[in-house]
């Protein structure tokens, strides 16, 4: 009998019911409409169903997948995972770093923690593996054509990353840290790898939250833009058709990634590992000497990574940090971070058409904020909807993949002034 009992004391039910523990349920929910978001919707199904799946993980009571204290105060314990017993000095230490005293007092001294598997896996994320392999893939995919045939988009994809810099100024008004605003800012580069990045360096207790805001409103791409890109610009303006654009060399193509990785790594050494990976996987690309390595990248590889970091960083969206009213202000500083973006894109190229004989379609400058094709798309969509036999495609593709390129450098910035 007494065995009985103690079954049914670890189940989760009991949990449940024993401990009135609402939060859990109301995590477990909103994992649900998240899938429902992913599968249903398919707002970025790819990335927001394991992530999705990993908050439904981390909430089931009694599952201990993941365990928050192992990398709390912003660094890996790593003394813990070697199951060492919990001391009082590193529970005054954790405290000192700000770690919430709901988390601390779950774990009081001499508590010792069998490693969950998600703990295993975050790893990956907290290393700064993951989000570089996946811009590998992302590099591997993509043609940087467009960019070197017309340069000019470059400052394009730069103005768009006018939303990281305003959301970040609106964050520290809102009483966010330096390093929580420039977590949240990032959301508005559209880069869902390089806002983990981010975040993990600078903000990790705000992962969970940011990583579902940045790519629920990666998907909402197409819904956000267009009403902002039709305000700030005329029926003309939209009319606008640009000429072809030059063919552009296999040479030119690989030396592009090289001289990239040369230059960005110079200037803004934070961001790096982003860079690197990003231009080996193009330069894989467009070598073509290298073919099964550049369909590993971006397909076995990447795949493979995608799952391991949706997993683990859903499964940092625990019931402590997410219900809070500071996940709702991320939330909302998000959309005005992706606002701002697309506003910095059309508004800079409605300048340069004061200047240029050869006019530029204010539309491709909204697809500096990155969102890999999807912003293009956009652009396209819009361009058609005012003419017809507009097409943007491959001009809104030079400002699409400058704004990879721009906001991993804005990243890089930002973690080498408050990291």
């Amino acid at each position: 009998m007494e065995a009985i009992i103690n079954f049914i004391q670890d189940t989760g039910f009991y949990m449940i019911g024993a401990e009135g523990d609402w939060k859990s349920i109301v995590m477990i929910l909103i994992s649900f409409v998240l899938m429902y978001l992913a599968i249903v919707k398919k707002f970025e199904p790819l990335l927001l169903l394991p992530i999705s799946f990993g908050m439904l993980a981390t909430n089931l009571p009694g599952a201990e997948m993941y365990h928050e204290i192992l990398f709390a105060g912003g660094h890996i314990n790593w003394e813990l995972f070697g199951g060492q017993p919990m001391t009082a000095q590193l529970l005054s230490e954790l405290s000192d770093a700000g770690v919430s005293e709901a988390i601390l007092s779950a774990y009081p001294v001499g508590t010792t923690i069998t490693t969950g598997l998600i703990d295993v896996l975050y790893l990956g994320v907290k290393l700064g593996v993951y989000p570089c392999l996946i811009f590998m893939g992302v590099g591997s995919m993509t043609d940087f054509g467009p960019l070197i045939a017309n340069p000019k988009s470059l400052l394009l994809g730069a103005a768009a990353q006018l939303g990281i810099f305003m959301t970040f100024v609106g964050c520290r008004l809102m009483g966010f840290t330096a390093q929580e605003a420039s977590s949240v800012g990032i959301i508005g580069g559209a880069d869902g790898p390089t806002a983990i990045f981010v975040t993990t360096r600078l903000a990790p207790e705000l992962l969970g939250p940011i990583a579902v805001a940045a790519y629920s409103y990666m998907a909402l791409v197409p819904v956000i833009q267009p009403p902002i890109m039709r305000l700030l610009t005329t029926k003309a303006e939209r009319k606008i058709v640009m000429k072809p654009l030059r063919e552009v060399s296999k040479r030119e193509k690989i030396v592009f990634p090289i001289v990239v990785t040369v230059f960005v790594a110079l200037l803004v050494p934070s961001a790096a590992p982003l860079i690197a990976c990003l231009m080996l996987g193009n330069l894989f690309k467009e070598s073509g000497v290298v073919e099964r390595l550049t369909k590993t990248a971006g397909n076995e590889l990447m795949n493979i990574v995608t799952i391991f970091l949706g997993l683990s960083v859903g499964a940092t969206a625990t019931a402590t940090t997410f219900l809070s009213a500071q996940t709702l202000q991320i939330l909302v500083m998000g959309v005005v971070a992706f606002g701002f973006g697309t506003a910095g894109g059309v508004l800079l190229a409605k300048i340069m058409n004061l200047f240029l004989k050869e006019k530029i379609n204010p539309l491709i400058g909204s697809a500096g904020v990155s969102a890999v094709p999807m912003a293009a798309r956009v652009s396209q969509v819009e361009g058609q909807k005012a003419n017809p036999g507009n097409f943007l495609l491959m001009h809104a593709m030079g400002p699409n993949v400058a704004g990879v390129i721009g906001s991993a450098i804005a990243a890089g910035v930002l973690m080498a002034l408050f990291g």
